[in-house]
């Protein structure tokens, strides 16, 4: 069944996303057409550096202020409003990963029934709710009881080793499902929904992002496609590995755009505010010179420092062959030093890489099922909130099957 109302008979088919971030609030109204997207609307508004840090909100008002006029720029593009919105989380105090569940069968020449796969399911989430949420509690020192899931999904079913999509009257002795499950602290969560209700707006969703980039950029184009995604925002670096199709995990590495500006302000004794406007000159190639040469030689201390966060997080994903394949977005990844300590570095033959990974940068015509009519859409940063939109078409379509016993044993796990 579709959750936004805008898909209902004689209503505007509008929705809104709003990607707050740490640097900008991002607000983008969007259009349902067939099983497309289309943006209208979009508008960025800067953060203060008291109101958000590492994806993690600071001052409630403050954010509130800036996204009513993030939302209100939007609309006036798009010459349209919207009340139904997807919030995109991430940062440093959401963990998502995947957990895969083996079940043999006991009568293998029996077909696979709607009640035996809503037991199977049951059975994978509840484990990996339970391994998700102890873990995440120990990571961040809050106790379980305030661990929230933001959301699930099936992304791997297999049968004997065949993948399918719905096992409903299958044949075979061994199931395995893989759910990816993302949570986060609740006191994030309720700023979110605090924000949301201030707002006025109907909270359809909250998807993580390193999630949502993945799916529409990847996960939606072939079972064999391998990645690893790097979301460089500015407080933190997002990274989501994907195998054959199958997202494995998130991880954050608490360094975003905020530290090269930070460092840059301090080498060359100038505020903030200056030191950010010669840091997006020089990413967009208009600093020459020995002026380029003072900002790259501050760069690169922090480039390394990066580089250490991203090794020691993809070991945790090194039990099998990492995929030879880097995909970049967000704002700091215009950074040039960033793709040129990629490439250069050897850092990744201390991976469990068969090669030399290729280093690449999320294009916006990348992002399946969306067309930007406002052709405003060009840069890195724009990745996120767009992909966020593509999630919104998920609402839309009628439910796979699978999906729709892992809500239902979602709901009651949340019950």
């Amino acid at each position: 069944m579709a959750l936004f109302d805008f898909l209902k008979p004689n209503k505007g088919n509008f929705g809104l996303v709003l990607d707050i971030g740490t640097e900008f609030i991002k607000a983008l109204i969007f259009e349902i057409k067939g099983d497309e997207a289309e943006i209208l609307g979009v508008a960025r508004v800067r953060q203060k550096l008291t109101e958000m840090r590492g994806g993690v909100v600071l001052d409630i008002e403050g954010v509130i202020k800036n996204s009513q006029e993030a939302i209100a720029r939007a609309e006036e593009m798009a010459k349209a409003t919207a009340t139904q919105v997807i919030v995109g989380i991430a940062g440093e105090l959401v963990k998502g990963t995947t957990t895969t569940v083996h079940y043999s069968r006991a009568k293998a020449k029996e077909k696979i029934t709607y009640a035996e796969l809503r037991n199977i399911v049951d059975k994978v989430q509840r484990r990996a709710f339970d391994k998700v949420r102890e873990s995440l509690s120990f990571e961040t020192g809050h106790a379980e009881i305030d661990v929230k899931l933001v959301n699930a999904a099936i992304v791997d079913v297999k049968i004997d080793g065949y993948r399918v999509t719905n096992p409903l009257g299958f044949q075979g002795k061994d199931v395995s499902v893989s759910v990816f499950n993302a949570f986060a602290p609740i006191v994030h969560l309720g700023a979110l929904q605090t924000i949301t209700e201030e707002l006025g707006l109907d909270l359809i969703a909250i998807a993580a992002e390193p999630y949502a980039v993945a799916k529409a950029v990847g996960l939606d184009d072939s079972l064999d496609f391998s990645a690893i995604f790097m979301d460089l925002g500015g407080g933190t670096t997002d990274i989501a590995v994907v195998r054959n199709g199958g997202l494995e995990g998130t991880k954050m590495i608490a360094i975003g755009g905020r530290s090269f500006t930070k460092r840059l302000s301090q080498n060359l004794s100038i505020s903030f505010e200056m030191a950010e406007e010669m840091k997006i000159s020089y990413s967009n190639g208009f600093l020459e010179g020995k002026s380029a040469g003072r900002v790259k030689k501050a760069f690169l201390p922090d480039c390394k420092v990066w580089l250490s966060g991203v090794e020691l997080t993809l070991e945790e994903f090194s039990d099998d062959l990492l995929p030879s394949r880097i995909l970049l977005c967000g704002g700091a990844s215009a950074l040039p030093e960033i793709k040129y300590i990629l490439e250069t570095d050897d850092w990744y033959k201390r991976l469990a890489f068969a090669k030399k990974p290729t280093i690449e940068f999320i294009h916006t015509e990348d992002v399946a099922r969306i067309k930007d009519l406002t052709r405003r859409l060009q840069n890195p940063q724009d990745i996120t909130p767009m992909a966020l939109a593509n999630t919104a078409l998920d609402f839309t379509g009628p439910e796979n099957i699978v999906d729709g016993i892992l809500n239902k044993v979602v709901k009651s796990l949340r019950e």
